[in-house]
């Protein structure tokens, strides 16, 4: 078993036995060179600073004492950031209200306010300006859906 499936493991142990982390999942695993072995983790409440330290803790008692990384190992836990893009349905539910680049797996690209989420599909709200008749300026809201079937990647964009 590859050291990335023990640490899921571990994680997987410890969302379901310690209260602190019930809503707490693990969003990738990554051993990068030079034994850098990166985890984000995410939190339906929030993935605070705490949280990430109590797991790094947990994981660093395991990985020294099984000798899995060796003797010089990076181990870095944390949030995924808004630049990674959103893999799990429980993301999305945390971001309604945000903005959202979503990719197409026709490569077409769409932002707006991410409005609601289904079991299978998104609903991204953009306001349009158009003129109508008389060529007066008109500010719109269009909704569009789309299934999660044709989103290749879905980044939130956070509004400076």
């Amino acid at each position: 078993m590859e050291v990335t499936e023990r640490i899921a493991q571990l994680l997987e142990e410890k969302y379901s036995t310690d209260e602190a982390f019930a809503d707490c999942f693990t969003v990738e695993i990554e051993l990068k060179p030079g034994q850098k072995l990166c985890v984000f983790a995410d939190s339906d409440s929030g993935m605070t600073f705490e949280k990430c330290q109590k797991l790094s803790r947990y994981l660093e008692s395991f990985i020294d004492t099984n000798g899995w990384l060796g003797e010089k190992y990076t181990l870095e836990v944390s949030s995924p950031g808004i630049s990674r893009p959103l893999k799990f349905l429980r993301q999305y539910h945390k971001n309604i209200g945000r903005q959202m680049e979503v990719t197409q797996t026709d490569k077409n690209r769409m932002t707006g306010l991410l409005k609601a989420v289904e079991e299978t599909q998104i609903v991204l709200s953009q306001t349009v300006t158009e003129r109508d008749e008389k060529k007066k300026k008109k500010v719109i809201e269009v909704e569009t859906v789309i299934p999660f079937e044709q989103i290749e990647k879905a980044i939130v964009k956070l509004a400076f």
